[in-house]
Order: C-alpha cells, then sequence, then structure tokens
C-alpha cells in the first residue's frame, strides 16, 4: 500500500509517500524555522500563513521526487490512500493540510485517514527496517517533543495497535524547557539543538568542579509524570544571580547549556526507566524532537544495554515532525473516514 502522509501541526509543511509503513518512497519538507527565529519561539499564525504559501509547492515536489518528469496529478492515481495529521497542534497550522487533504480526497476518491501526531511519532520506530525487525509488543513509548512529553504503553490486538496513556508532564513540556531556557541565556532558537551546541563548548574544569546544579524534578515521586516548569523557574533565577555579579559570560553559559541538557535529560531516562519497571514490556520506543539529542540518545542506550531492554530510537530525521512518521501511522493503523468527516482536533489525546 502506497500512503501520501500530510503534516502541518506545527511550523513544518511535510509531504511524503511511504509503501507499507516503512518503505519511505519520497519526503519533501518546508519550515517557517527562519521566521520564528527572530522571537525565539513559533507565532502561530505566521506558521499558518507560512504554510498556505507552501503546502502546494511541498505536495508538487513530494510527488515529482516519487515520479520525475511525471504530472503531479498522474502521480496522485499510483497513491492508494491518504493521512493527514488531524490533532494535536496549532488550529490555523492542522487546518492547512486538513483541507489540503479533504480536498485531493473528494477530488481523487482515495480513502482519507485522520491520523493521531503523537502515535505517529511513535511509529517513527517501524521505519526503514524490515517486517521481522519491528518492535515487539508490548512496548513502552516516551514521546518528547517541544509540545509534548508523555509516557505510553503499546499493545496490539490482532493488526490494531492499542495505546495507554500511562503518565505525561503536568506544565511544560521538555521540549519547550529548552526553548524557553535557551531564550534566558540568549542561545537561540530552536532551543534543544542550540543548548546542546553550547553544552558541546563546556570547559572541563567546570564539569569538574560545577558552580551550581539544577533541580531535577519529580524523579523521586512515585508517579509516571514530569514537571519542567520549576527547572525552568531555577534556570531563571541562577542566571539573575549570575548576572547580578556580572558572571554571566560565555564560559558561564556554555555549563548552564551542559547542566540543562543534564537535568532534562535525567528526567526523562530515570521516569521511562521506571515505567519499564512496572509493566511487561518487551520494547522501548523514544520518539519525538527531544530524543534527537545526543546526550539523551546515549544516557538511554546505556540504560537499556544494563537492563537488556529492547531499545528502539528513530534516526533524526525521523524525530522531527514531517509526512514520513504520518504516512507510517497511517499504514499501521489504517482507519479511513469519509473526507467530510475528518475534522481539526488541536487538544487530541490518546
Amino acid at each position: 500500500m502506497i500512503i501520501l502522509g500530510i503534516e502541518t501541526s506545527c511550523d513544518e509543511t511535510s509531504v511524503a509517500i511511504v509503501e507499507n509503513g516503512h518503505q519511505v518512497l519520497s519526503v519533501a519538507t518546508a519550515s517557517s524555522e527562519a521566521l520564528h527565529q527572530k522571537i525565539g519561539g513559533i507565532i502561530p499564525e505566521s506558521a499558518a500563513r507560512e504554510q498556505l504559501v507552501g503546502i502546494i509547492p511541498v505536495l508538487e515536489e513530494a510527488l515529482l521526487l516519487f515520479q520525475p518528469q511525471t504530472d503531479p496529478r498522474q502521480t496522485l492515481e499510483k497513491i492508494d490512500c491518504l493521512a493527514i495529521t488531524h490533532g494535536p497542534g496549532l488550529i490555523g497550522s492542522l487546518l492547512v493540510g486538513i483541507e489540503t487533504a479533504k480536498t485531493l480526497s473528494m477530488a481523487t476518491g482515495k480513502p482519507l485517514i485522520p491520523v493521531n501526531h503523537l502515535e505517529a511519532h511513535i511509529f517513527a520506530n517501524w521505519l526503514e527496517k524490515k517486517p521481522d525487525q519491528f518492535p515487539k509488543m508490548p512496548a513502552l513509548a516516551l514521546i518528547a517533543s517541544g509540545g509534548h512529553t508523555e509516557l505510553v504503553l503499546v499493545k496490539k490486538k490482532g493488526k490494531k495497535y492499542q495505546f495507554s496513556f500511562l503518565g505525561g508532564t503536568r506544565d511544560d513540556a521538555s521540549g519547550e524547557c529548552f526553548d524557553k531556557c535557551a531564550r534566558v541565556l540568549d542561545l537561540g532558537y530552536p532551543g534543544g539543538p542550540a543548548i546542546a551546541q553550547s553544552a558541546q563548548e563546556v570547559p572541563e574544569k567546570l564539569i569538574n568542579k560545577a558552580p551550581f546544579s539544577l533541580p531535577r524534578p519529580m524523579i523521586d515521586q512515585d508517579v509516571l509524570d514530569f514537571s519542567f516548569s520549576g527547572l525552568k523557574t531555577a534556570v531563571i533565577n541562577q542566571a539573575q544571580k549570575l548576572q547580578q555579579k556580572n558572571l554571566l559570560n560565555k564560559e558561564m553559559k556554555n555549563f548552564f547549556a551542559w547542566e540543562i541538557q543534564e537535568a532534562i535529560s535525567d528526567c526523562l531516562v530515570i521516569k521511562t526507566i521506571q515505567a519499564s519497571k512496572r509493566y511487561p514490556i518487551r520494547s522501548l520506543l523514544l520518539g519525538g524532537g527531544v530524543t534527537a539529542n545526543r546526550v539523551l540518545r546515549e544516557k538511554f542506550q546505556k540504560k537499556a544495554k544494563e537492563l537488556k531492554l529492547d531499545l528502539f530510537i528513530p534516526k533524526v530525521s525521523f524525530c522531527t515532525d514531517n509526512g514520513i512518521i504520518i504516512g507510517a501511522a497511517g499504514y499501521f493503523n489504517y482507519q479511513p473516514l469519509p473526507w467530510e468527516k475528518v475534522i481539526a482536533q488541536p487538544s487530541l489525546r490518546f
């Protein structure tokens, strides 16, 4: 089955063509990240306007990459069905993709599959693998991104995958914490890569003799929830103290970034491992933009080896929002709806 996936839940505009849920045939993506870098965050209305401009060119590019020198309208005939993110996400952005997909479905008669964006991040772990390499069920999944930090139990009943929410952030998401902390330190946007880059430059002497430490909220509590607002507040307070003493120089910012990265990754790893010990799982899955972080991946690899867990981490390009993961999710949880019944659900959960 060949599925065309469309993703417009936030600031990316992405279209991909995926075969049988795991083979990537083409992908085209446009991002308004450069626009949002000017203020250090996403402006929903601006993101949606950029997506209105980009959706048709991105769609045509994905179709041309799939079948070069062929009219995109003829290439659409090779597509078996369409998959579209219908939530969660920014309402304006979701509508750009949904209305495009509904129009294509109405015009071509192709089935339309609404996809939960969070589920799609989980199915990124099936991409570019052979069927005998797919994650074994039941599995525990950590989704960590700019808007979400959640632990999910994944089971399979027949051909259908089922998802059970186990715990999540009570306030800020991990990616949101990265972004806001990077803004406090004036490191740039998006915050995750900016902090990771700065952390690489920290002098060894500061790591060995840390001038301060940041909290790891809730790691000692017997719940599978996260909290990052207290960590963000601690960063703001510590930065103000250092500024008052004229100590917030480049070297100190690099240590700051290193400690932020350590604190956030510790929280994610510790809580996920706690969950893995409560449930009889066969696989541990990661997904979402934050899981592209090298330090986080290394910590999970070390823990998984110690506990003999079968760990799956998507390659970095599959961690971010894109049409590929939407196409994969559309295949593995194939539940088409008539185009007129597909609506945006910005607060959709599991």
